[in-house]
């Protein structure tokens, strides 16, 4: 398949997806125009914030051996929220490939929380941890980078 036909399969799967209960996000991983794992967004069907479709699709791809997606293309809905986007980085695609901006996203569909919204969510990242909507506080406990450390010290760095 080419890279419109597989961006059309992804609004495809996110239309079919909204008619069985879930929400409007889908994701393909491609190798070479072939479909090795899609996944669609399961946080209605499961209750789990994190089950969005980007990130089942990268935990379906583990579970078939496959942990580094370099040598494949992601092709997705929407240009990932920032969770999203963090795993995509993590699991290095070639490539990310989406049919919707966040900005089209947000004429239509509203994803946000108590905490921030799809318009706010990006905002959040540059400013400090003091400023941020989310509160958090650093409790100071004895040696508390030894897991660090002693990861490479096994591992090396």
């Amino acid at each position: 398949m080419n890279d419109a036909e597989l961006s059309a399969l992804t609004i495809s799967r996110a239309r079919e997806n909204v008619q069985n209960g879930g929400k409007p996000f889908a994701c393909l991983i491609v190798k070479e125009g072939e479909i090795i794992v899609e996944a669609v967004n399961h946080v209605s069907q499961e209750g789990d914030p994190t089950a969005h479709a980007e990130i089942r699709a990268i935990r379906a791809a583990a579970e078939k051996g496959i942990s580094d997606l370099t040598g494949y293309d992601m092709f997705v809905t929407a240009y990932p929220c920032p969770m999203c986007l963090g795993a995509v980085y993590y699991a290095q695609p070639d490539r990310l490939v989406y049919a919707v901006t966040r900005e089209e996203e947000g004429q239509h569909y509203e994803d946000g929380n108590r905490l921030m919204s799809l318009a706010t969510f990006y905002d959040e990242y540059p400013k400090s941890v003091e400023e941020r909507a989310l509160p958090s506080e650093q409790i100071a406990v004895d040696d508390s980078t030894a897991p660090f450390r002693e990861w490479t010290a096994a591992h090396g760095s």
